[in-house]
C-alpha cells in the first residue's frame, strides 16, 4: 500500500468504509466541523465515552480508519493485531507516545497527525490556574462560603493565605510551556529556578531564570512545576528521595506527564507532608478511576487533563483530522504523514 496515496479503494466492493473517532469526550468533532461530506461516503462513528477491553475491540474490529484523541486510548501492537480492516490511523497533535508505530508500519498502515494549535499556551494557562487555585486555597474557601454560614470561609484551617511575590518557583523543564510559566512567574515578582537534563546557565538566563541542580531546586522552591517530556530517562524522576527533600509548605504541580512522578512514592509522601500540596492534571490511568487513592487526600487539587483542552486547539484537531479522512476517501495524498 502506497502511504502517500492510500485510499478507500482497498475496501471491498459494496461495503462503505467505516471511520471511528475515539474519546471525543468534549463532543468537539460534530460541534467544530461539518462531517456530512464524510458521512456521504463512509460510516462515521464518533465515540464520546472511553472504551476498553472487549468493548474497544468490538468498536474497532471493522474500522478502516481510526482517529485517536491524543493518547487517551493506547493503540498497542496487541490491539492492532485484532483490527483486520484497519487501513489508516490519525491522531490529534503531533506526538503520540501510546501508539505502536512499528506495528502499524509492519502492516503498511499509514499514520497521519494533525497540527497542535495553541496548545502550549493552553497548557501554560492551565498550569498557572492550578498554581493560583491551590496556592490561594480557592476550592476550600469557596466551598466554605457556599455552605451559607456567615464568615464560614474565614474559619478554615488555611484562612490566612500566602502571596506569590518574593517566593521561589522551580521549573523542571524550560521549553515552550515552561518558558511561558517562567514569564508569568516574573510578572508576580517571583524568583525563577530551572533545571532539565540539558539545561545550561545561559539558556536559563534567556528566560530570566537561574539554573540549579534538581535537588537544590526541590529544596529551595515554594512551588515546583513539571514541564518535561516523559522519556525512559525522566520516568519516575520525582521519586521518594526527591519528594522527601521538598519543603513542607511546597506545592508540586504536574501538567506534563504523570510518569514524571513515581505515583507510589507520592502516595507515601503525602501523609508525611512533603510536598505540602499537589496539583495534578495528568494521571497514570485516564480518566482517573473513582477509587484511585489520590482522591482521598485533602491537600491535592485534581483536574481532568485539561491542559490541551481549549476551543482553538480542538478546532485545529478537528479540521485537520477531517482533512485526512477526506483525502483518504478520495484517494488523494495524505497530509501530515508520520515519518517512518
Amino acid at each position: 500500500m502506497n502511504q502517500t496515496a492510500s485510499s478507500s479503494k482497498s475496501v471491498a466492493p459494496g461495503r462503505l468504509p467505516r471511520v471511528v473517532v475515539l474519546d471525543d469526550y468534549e463532543r468537539a468533532f460534530d460541534t467544530l466541523a461539518d462531517w456530512q461530506p464524510v458521512r456521504e461516503r463512509a460510516l462515521l462513528h464518533i465515540q464520546t465515552t472511553p472504551l476498553k477491553g472487549a468493548a474497544l475491540v468490538g468498536m474497532l474490529g471493522s474500522a478502516d480508519v481510526v482517529v485517536l484523541m491524543r493518547d487517551r486510548t493506547p493503540l498497542t501492537a496487541e490491539l492492532i493485531a485484532q483490527l483486520p480492516q484497519l487501513k489508516l490511523v490519525i491522531f490529534t497533535g503531533t506526538r503520540n507516545q501510546a501508539l505502536d508505530a512499528a506495528a502499524l508500519a509492519s502492516r503498511g498502515i499509514p499514520v497521519c497527525h494533525t497540527g497542535w494549535g495553541p496548545s502550549k499556551d493552553s497548557t501554560a494557562e492551565l498550569t498557572w490556574a492550578l498554581i493560583m487555585a491551590a496556592y490561594k486555597r480557592l476550592v476550600e474557601n469557596c466551598n466554605a462560603l457556599m455552605q451559607g454560614e456567615e464568615q464560614a470561609q474565614w474559619r478554615t484551617p488555611h484562612a490566612l493565605l500566602p502571596m506569590l511575590k518574593g517566593e521561589t518557583i522551580g521549573l523542571v523543564g524550560l521549553g515552550e510551556i515552561g518558558g511561558r510559566v517562567a514569564r508569568y512567574a516574573q510578572v508576580f515578582g517571583m524568583e525563577v529556578l530551572a533545571w532539565s537534563p540539558r539545561m545550561t546557565v545561559e539558556r536559563a538566563a534567556e528566560h530570566g531564570a537561574a539554573f540549579v541542580e534538581l535537588d537544590a531546586l526541590l529544596e529551595r522552591s515554594r512551588i515546583v512545576s513539571l514541564h518535561l517530556v516523559a522519556t525512559p530517562q525522566t520516568r519516575g524522576l520525582i521519586n521518594a528521595q526527591r519528594l522527601a527533600t521538598m519543603r513542607p509548605d511546597s506545592l508540586l504541580v504536574n501538567t506534563s506527564r504523570s510518569h514524571l512522578i513515581d505515583t507510589a512514592a507520592l502516595m507515601q509522601a503525602l501523609p508525611q507532608g512533603r510536598p505540602g500540596q499537589v496539583a495534578l492534571d495528568v494521571f497514570d490511568t485516564e480518566p482517573l478511576p473513582l477509587d484511585d487513592p489520590i482522591r482521598r487526600f485533602s491537600q491535592v487539587l485534581l483536574s481532568p487533563h485539561l491542559g490541551f483542552v481549549a476551543k482553538p486547539v480542538f478546532e485545529t484537531f478537528v479540521r485537520d483530522a477531517r482533512e485526512c479522512v477526506l483525502s483518504w476517501l478520495a484517494g488523494e495524498p495524505l497530509p501530515r504523514l508520520l515519518a517512518p
